[in-house]
């Protein structure tokens, strides 16, 4: 007998091409999710920011969808694991529309790459965006998958710092993988990080892909004792025995957030692709719940939709709203 979710595919498919984005809604499932969303398109992003740069912010970050997020600190732009692309390894289907379009990008000052996976290093995302892109920052190793640019591409070996103009990143540990295509699991063993951004007396964490490792963020608020935000992935959840060996949760996340003592946290890496079999909403409802279980609220842990940006301190230090 075939399985229900073959026998329900090709109808599914012809659904969604006469029905469009409403029929996409219905579905469920990770196979049928990923397809329908295949089909129909990505929906828009729930925010969307024309004009990202402020003038005068002094720290300010969109979150663009899935691990990409646009930073400003001060006059500086950092951008993080750029996807523009409507899926990921040609099969990956994006469900909700990057938060801002790669056209609208201001130059950016340093792109970071937390690993090789294909949702975090996206070539097609990195052309679309060679014109403005000062310099490309990797993992040690990572420069074997990066092709000829136009702009300048750096590895960064763990607590290896570069620095230009007062920007600092350094390369800080994390859990996770480095591969890229399964076949150089073999030798591609430490091409992953988290990174730390330093300027102007502002730091911002961003965690990439990491699995909780309590050691390595008490070692990184050691050397690193003031960070200000920490951007932070929030799944995938399940199946948890599987991702919890490269994955935080939500609740390890929080975890995170407090041994890192950020004092904002802004969660990433959900809700943009089809990559876990975790229900739809289902890592913000978790969140919410650790939330409350810590007794933390929106004022520290800001939950941004795709295309939202918060300014969090303005020109004369204090928080915007």
């Amino acid at each position: 007998m075939r399985p229900r979710s073959a026998l329900l595919l090709p109808l599914l498919l012809l659904v969604a091409l006469f029905a469009g984005g409403p029929a996409c809604a219905l579905v469920d499932g990770f196979l049928l999710r990923n397809t329908a969303a295949l089909v129909c398109g990505p929906a828009p992003a729930p925010g969307h920011v024309e004009h990202p740069y402020r003038p005068g912010a002094r720290l300010a970050v969109v979150w663009i969808g899935h691990a990409t997020a646009l930073v400003q600190i001060g006059d500086k732009v950092i951008l993080t694991d750029p996807v523009f692309t409507r899926t990921i390894g040609e099969l990956g289907a994006r469900l909700v529309a990057p938060g801002i379009e790669a056209d609208r990008l201001p130059p950016v000052d340093a792109v970071l790459i937390s690993h090789m996976h294909l949702d975090h290093l996206s070539i097609g995302s990195l052309e679309m965006i060679e014109p403005v892109t000062r310099a490309l920052f990797v993992p040690a190793g990572g420069l074997v998958y990066i092709p000829n640019f136009d702009f300048p591409s750096f590895e960064l070996a763990t607590w290896q710092s570069w620095e230009h103009d007062g920007l600092r990143i350094t390369s800080v540990p994390v859990q996770h993988s480095g591969y890229r295509y399964g076949i150089d699991a073999e030798w591609m063993t430490r091409t992953f990080t988290g990174y730390i951004i330093e300027y102007r007396g502002i730091t911002v964490y961003f965690g990439g892909d990491t699995a909780y490792a309590r050691a390595f963020f008490a070692e990184t608020a050691r050397r690193f004792p003031s960070i200000d935000l920490a951007l932070l992935p929030i799944g995938p959840i399940n199946p948890r025995e599987i991702m919890k060996k490269s994955h935080i949760d939500p609740a390890e996340a929080l975890a995170t957030f407090a041994d890192l003592r950020a004092r904002w946290m802004v969660p990433i890496h959900y809700n943009t692709f089809v990559n876990s079999f975790d229900r739809p909403g289902e890592a913000l409802s978790t969140l919410r719940a650790a939330m409350a279980a810590r007794g933390l609220d929106g004022s520290r842990v800001i939950i941004l939709g795709q295309g939202e940006q918060r300014v969090l301190l303005g020109t004369d230090g204090a928080r915007s709203p």
